[in-house]
């Protein structure tokens, strides 16, 4: 019998690959994937036509510390999904197709999503 820990990151690749099933990142319209750990949060803009990074941030970048974002990680997770947006209208970017990695549509990554929205990207 699997331990607790072992069924639940399992079923977490799980649901991570039957999202990313479904998914694919153009370069008009980019993949958003989410990366998630205990005390951080990362987002990087993939286009998999031509397997190339466009766009990466997280909470430890300098963006995030020259704001001085602190408090809750939901708050900040929401900051840095409006950064998110910022940096990819400067590069002509407006729609992305959302991949929350098989995390659940709750919480940080939630407040994520709509810090991108409010930031103006359209999922």
């Amino acid at each position: 019998m699997k331990s607790p820990k072992k069924q639940k990151l399992s079923a977490l690749k799980r649901r991570a690959r039957r999202v990313r099933s479904k998914i694919t990142g153009t370069a008009e319209r980019p993949r958003m994937a989410v990366t998630r750990s205990l005390n951080n949060m990362y987002v990087q803009l993939i286009d998999d036509k031509s397997g190339a990074t466009i766009l990466g941030v997280s909470t430890l970048g300098s963006e995030m510390k020259q704001n001085a974002v602190s408090g809750p990680r939901k708050d900040v997770s929401k900051e840095l999904g409006k950064l998110v947006a910022e940096k990819a209208k400067e590069k002509g970017i407006t729609k992305v197709v959302f991949d929350r990695s098989g995390y659940l549509y709750h919480g940080r990554v939630l407040a994520l999503a709509e810090g991108a929205r409010e930031g103006g990207l359209e999922f």
